[in-house]
Formats: C-alpha cells, structure tokens, sequence
C-alpha cells in the first residue's frame, strides 16, 4: 500500500487487517489502535474532517491523527472506535437493547448546538446535490429498493426528484448524521462509543436520520445482508426503536427521506 509520507512515518510496518463492510466505496484498513481511511478527495470527504474535528468532545467522534491528500485520494487516518458496532452479533441478538443503543445515538446528535455548523444538509442543499448526481449519472440504480421504480413505482430517478420537490415536508433542523445505519454507530452495552463515516452530517430534519435507521433495522433483520441469518430476531418489534425514540412514527416522512436516499 502506498502511503503518503507523513501516514506511513506514524504507521511504520504495523499490521492491518481490510474492512469490507459498508457502502461508501472508500478503502478502510483497521490498525491496532488507528484506523486509515482512503477515498476520493472530495466535498464530502472534506466535511468529514471538518466535522470529527468540530465534535471532538461533544460527541464520541474519531480522533484525526493526520490527513494528507495524495493524487486525487483523501488519506484520513484516526482513532478506532471502542465498542462495537450496532450491527454485531451482540445487539442483534438482543433487538431491544439495539434499539435502546441507537434512540440514544440520536437523541446525544440532536442535543448538539447547531448555531455554529459549517455544513448545510437541508433539503434544499439535498436536491441540488439529487438533480447533479442524477445529471452526472451517479445514481447507483443497482442498489435501489426493488419497488422504487418501474411497475408501480417512479418511472425514473427524474420523476422521483420530481415528487421529492412537489412533497418537500416541513424540517426540524437538528445535528444530523447524514447515514444512520447499524455499521456506522458503535457501542458498549447500552452506551454509544463511537459516530462514523460522517461525511454526509449536518443540519438537516431529524427525520432523516429516524428514516435511514428505520431502514437499516428492517434490512438487518430481515436477513437482507446474510450475515445474522442464524440469529433469532423474534424479539425485534418495528415499534420499539419509536418508542425508546419517545415519538410516534412519521410515516410519510420516512417514505420520503427513504426515497430521497435512494439518489446518493
């Protein structure tokens, strides 16, 4: 692996092993006590820096040790999470703890002050960067939900964004992570240890975050990943993540933020 020269001084000959989980087309090497991150040196990769630096010690963030560019990569190297993460054997053996775990996960994003926030995830924003990625062909038509388009669905991802500004819903603006899924939040027992991948936080709708979480939950549990299909997941009840949220479900809102994922 090369290395840019200040990342491989700090690192040496120190063993590692490659993460393959997660969707973000970035390259994840899991050292001893660090983690280094590669990935295209983008806008996004930008905000997470920004923001793992702004969070440290309001929120359970990674340390950044050192960020280098090199030949159009962002190499981000910082400080592995303790714990482990929400999509372990351990919580999804235990579906009520989970859900207790990620509530709390949110509730600890959404008592950060926003006044100072740097980075501006409104939906707004949002379908701008909808309308470019469908303009520059970056919709990954492969990993949308099956019912999204065709029969009984969106003709295509034009006449979704279409609908996404015809029913834009009113925001609650809070810190928002921006990809609320099992494998980018860590803990132990019931206490978040760790917010990862954060290159899509800001302010944004709380119900953003609710929506993607909901998602990811039905997703583990339904054995769409494969690798709890073993584990027994009687206990988990759709209601309890909503419960230990103390709201009810906006069901409208979660079609819509789903949807509104489906183009990044």
């Amino acid at each position: 692996m090369i290395l840019p020269e200040k990342i491989r001084s700090m690192m040496a000959d120190e063993p590692y092993e490659r993460d393959e989980i997660g969707m973000s087309g970035a390259s994840i090497f899991i050292f001893r006590d660090k983690v280094l991150k590669v990935q295209e040196n983008d806008e996004e990769a930008g905000n997470e820096v920004r923001m793992m630096q702004l969070l440290r010690g309001k929120l359970p963030v990674p340390h950044v040790y050192a960020c280098e560019s090199y030949e159009g990569r962002l190499y981000l190297l910082m400080g592995r999470c303790e714990g482990q993460m929400a999509c372990a054997r351990e919580y999804m053996s235990h579906p009520p703890a989970l859900c207790k775990l990620l509530a709390d996960g949110l509730k600890r994003l959404w008592s950060v002050d926003i006044s100072d926030c740097p980075s501006d995830q409104s939906l707004v924003r949002k379908l701008e960067m909808a309308r470019y990625n469908i303009k520059h062909g970056l919709v990954d038509m492969e990993n949308v939900q099956p019912d999204t388009f065709g029969e009984g669905g969106f003709r295509d991802p034009d006449e979704l964004l279409g609908w996404l500004y015809e029913n834009r819903p009113k925001e609650d603006l809070v810190l928002s992570h921006g990809d609320y899924c099992l494998p980018n939040i860590f803990g132990r027992n019931d206490k978040v240890t760790g917010y990862i991948d954060l290159g899509k936080m800001g302010i944004a709708d709380r119900w953003c975050d609710i929506a993607i979480c909901y998602r990811s939950l039905s997703h583990n549990f339904s054995g769409k990943y494969g690798e709890y299909v073993d584990v027994t997941c009687s206990e988990y009840d759709e209601m309890q993540f909503f419960r230990e949220l103390g709201i009810e479900p906006d069901w409208e809102k979660i079609r819509y933020y789903i949807l509104l994922d489906e183009l990044f």
